[in-house]
């Protein structure tokens, strides 16, 4: 019956050991599962900060250089006319032409970049009327000034208004007569006069002020604008033409080059051998050998038994006996014949073979002695 029941418990038993096995191995399982999960999201959340501030650099790096390196790409400013009225002969109404200052600085900066080509041009809003008409072709003149009031360049161009016929004339006004009625169109016409087709500016006298003069005295204007527009070339060309292209390149090659530095950063500290002070010398010798580490640990560890021995009386060695009982003086006594004995040998042999004869023995081994 004994055997029976014995029998019966380790078939009972055999299951459950399996069954904790199982839970065993399950439970390590999960955590190895858990833990690699939870290395995995740490990892790809380091990565992923890394990458996004190393873009954040490179979008900064690109759009600084952008804004150091590219001019401004257009200027433009109205321009208000004056003349004197006061004439001294009753038959003239104006004294002079219309004349217009323009200032070439905002914010206390040069609008024109040294070195950079522009178009200077400008915009005149005349309305189709008979005096205009009639005026046919008038000159306009521009000059630059520096800031102590030197002419730095003038250019003169002419304008004139475009021909229209009696019968076209007759045409637009009933084709646009809603549109003048009710306010939306008016007839006028828009006249361009390029001033400068590649003005650059001197850095030695930058150009400070714009002068405009109309040689005209019946011109009748609406408003006029000053339009500076720059002629790119080269990489600024591909910077202002293609915008998106260029920033695209630009980004990416400032993210490679950060992502190889850092690359090679984080690979020195990974390889990084930390050598210790004197290990090696100029000339490329170890400043120290093995052995000199072995007797260093050889010693390390004779103190470490000596602190592990308990306190006791001291012992005595056969050295300190024999030390004990012996006469120092005695013995200087005899080392000091015992070394002019030796000296005279040698001088008189040459060879030393009178040395070993002049010895005589000690009552102590030397060894012992010396130990």
């Amino acid at each position: 019956m004994d055997r029976e029941s014995d029998l019966c418990q380790g078939d009972v038993g055999e299951p459950a050991l399996l069954v904790a096995q199982v839970l065993l191995r399950l439970q390590k399982a999960v955590v190895a599962v858990v833990l690699r999960i939870r290395q995995t999201i740490v990892q790809s959340f380091v990565v992923s900060s890394v990458v996004v501030l190393l873009l954040w650099i490179a979008a900064f790096l690109y759009g600084s250089f952008y804004y150091s390196y590219m001019p401004r790409a257009a200027f433009s400013t109205p321009v208000h006319y004056y003349y004197r009225t006061d004439c001294e002969s009753p038959s003239s109404f104006l004294c002079t032409y219309p004349v217009a200052n323009i200032s070439l600085m905002r914010n206390k900066k040069h609008v024109l970049t040294f070195g950079q080509a522009y178009q200077i041009s400008l915009q005149l809003e005349m309305p189709d009327s008979p005096t205009n008409q009639e005026q046919g072709m008038f000159m306009i003149r521009a000059a630059c000034f520096s800031r102590d009031g030197g002419q730095v360049a003038s250019s003169s161009r002419h304008g004139i208004l475009r021909y229209q016929s009696d019968l076209l004339r007759y045409l637009g006004t009933l084709l646009f007569l809603p549109a003048f009625l009710s306010g939306a169109a008016e007839q006028k016409q828009i006249l361009d006069v390029e001033l400068f087709s590649d003005y650059t500016d001197d850095p030695y006298t930058p150009s400070t002020t714009a002068v405009i003069e109309i040689l005209s005295n019946k011109v009748q204007i609406y408003s006029s604008h000053l339009y500076i527009h720059a002629h790119f070339s080269g990489l600024r060309y591909l910077l202002f033409n293609f915008p998106l292209i260029s920033a695209v390149v630009g980004v990416s090659s400032n993210f490679i080059f950060l992502s190889l530095l850092f690359l090679i950063s984080y690979m020195r500290l990974l390889l990084k051998v930390e050598w210790s002070p004197g290990q090696l010398r100029s000339d490329g010798l170890l400043s120290f050998d093995g052995t000199t580490m072995n007797n260093n640990q050889q010693e390390d560890g004779k103190d470490a038994a000596s602190a592990a021995e308990p306190p006791g009386p001291p012992q005595t060695t056969p050295t300190n006996v024999s030390m004990d009982g012996y006469d120092t003086e005695g013995h200087n006594r005899q080392m000091n014949g015992q070394s002019g004995r030796n000296e005279s040998q040698s001088i008189n042999n040459g060879e030393g073979e009178g040395v070993e004869g002049g010895l005589t023995k000690l009552p102590f081994t030397t060894n012992k002695y010396t130990e």
